[in-house]
């Protein structure tokens, strides 16, 4: 496993948790109770790759607090996760859950690979066999998986089918993300990128920015990251850069994204894309901007980086991105923040739309759906901006303070069993 940074993940994540409590005299059985998650499973299993060789694969599957509805989480496939990240990963889908107002718990799912290594066969063995040893805790009314980094709808595809032939029958609410063909939601794909696209516009409205005036700056180009560059181009602000894992691209007069993701499906890469400066996602991050949007990994933004940072806004489309550390620079330089449990909330939204269509077996229109999406994001950004101004905080803390108020108000109702 991975050593670094991530290894505090949960840590920072309780910390947090803890000092709202505290903030919010909440009571202490919820205080304690959201310090710890309420099941762990750990498992090591083999796969035959496709040489014959067989492979010991670890994965996990967390399931944080389901004091409001079964627990909801993306499974991850990436070489570095660790259980301490799994972990933190599904805190905060317990609070990104509450804040978005949607009857989920939160959990959260990994498997240490490097899928880009494994040939489809092998990717499917291994997303079978994972599935199949997490069924003990995963169902349609109990723990629901949705894509995160390094998977999609396919194994989704791959799970809800696994799952399936061990009930003898379809079961396609047991997982979200698929594709449309077996269940999925329209508009699934393009949530949490969309999520993103109308927390920025709320934050610009906030400060009296005009969107046709907006310059943007995006670090990702995966599904969320490309999603909410596309859609805030095209509600007229000016992508400016745009980076993957190997670097990035700039362009100050803005970026042509079709021609970009274009050569990114050709080449892997946005390297060396034409009409555009290369530069490094250190470099990416430090442009003067007027929207960022942080849409890779974990701790992105650090105490070394953040006084660099020149964005009038910054809106987390990856999950902890910014380190506490960070979060106290990026403020005191007044910086306005949309942090993750909130800016990208759109995917955990559309996930339960599609879950309940699967209950149902009853499908809305894309429209319907994302205007369903953008509802409940101006609900939640309206509600979190009220509590921040309200109590004086930043936008990250009357983010916990609006999940924790929702949580310890379901756990005092439920009690404590036996």
């Amino acid at each position: 496993m991975s050593t670094g940074p991530n290894e505090q993940a949960f840590q920072n994540v309780r910390k947090l948790i803890s000092d709202v409590c505290q903030q919010m005299n909440i009571a202490e059985m919820c205080r304690v109770r959201l310090m710890e998650c309420e099941r762990e499973l750990t498992i090591h299993f083999p796969i035959k790759m496709d040489d014959g060789e067989v492979r010991v694969f670890t994965g996990f599957r967390v399931v944080h607090n389901d004091s409001r509805g079964p627990s909801k989480g993306g499974i991850r496939y990436h070489p570095d996760v660790n259980l301490d990240e799994v972990r933190a990963l599904a805190a905060l889908m317990t609070l990104k859950t509450a804040v978005a107002g949607v009857p989920y718990g939160g959990a959260k799912g990994a498997v240490i690979c490097d899928p880009r290594t494994l040939s489809q066969t092998e990717l499917e063995r291994l997303t079978r066999r994972y599935a199949s040893d997490i069924a003990i805790i995963m169902g349609p009314d109990s723990d629901i998986p949705a894509p995160d980094v390094g998977t999609n709808p396919q194994i989704m595809a791959w799970i809800m089918d696994t799952y399936s032939m061990g009930r003898g029958y379809s079961v396609p609410a047991v997982v979200t993300g698929k594709p449309l063909e077996i269940g999925g939601s329209n508009g699934r794909f393009e949530a949490t990128g969309r999520g993103c696209m109308v927390s920025a516009l709320l934050a610009a409205k906030h400060l009296g920015l005009n969107p046709l005036e907006a310059t943007v700056v995006v670090q990702g180009c995966g599904n969320v990251g490309a999603t909410g560059a596309d859609l805030l181009a095209r509600e007229g602000c000016r992508v400016m850069a745009i980076s993957d894992s190997r670097g990035g691209v700039y362009n100050p007069k803005g970026i042509d994204l079709e021609g970009l993701f274009a050569r990114k499906r050709e080449t892997g890469s946005v390297i060396g894309f034409r009409n555009a400066e290369t530069l490094t996602n250190a470099e990416l991050l430090e442009l003067k901007c007027d929207i960022l949007v942080v849409a890779a990994l974990e701790h992105a933004l650090v105490k070394a980086n953040a006084p660099s940072v020149k964005a009038r806004i910054i809106v987390e489309g990856a999950n902890g991105p910014t380190t506490p550390d960070a979060n106290k620079i990026l403020c005191d330089n007044g910086i306005f923040i949309v942090p993750d449990i909130l800016a990208n909330a759109g995917g955990v939204i559309v996930s339960y739309l599609e879950w309940v269509q699967g209950l149902q077996s009853f499908y809305w229109g894309e429209e319907e759906v994302n205007n369903y999406l953008r509802r409940l994001m101006t609900s939640a950004f309206t509600e979190v901006l009220h509590l921040s101004q309200l109590n004086k905080v930043d936008m990250r803390t009357a983010a916990y303070m609006t999940a924790l108020r929702q949580l310890a108000a379901a756990m005092t109702i439920r009690g404590v069993f036996p």
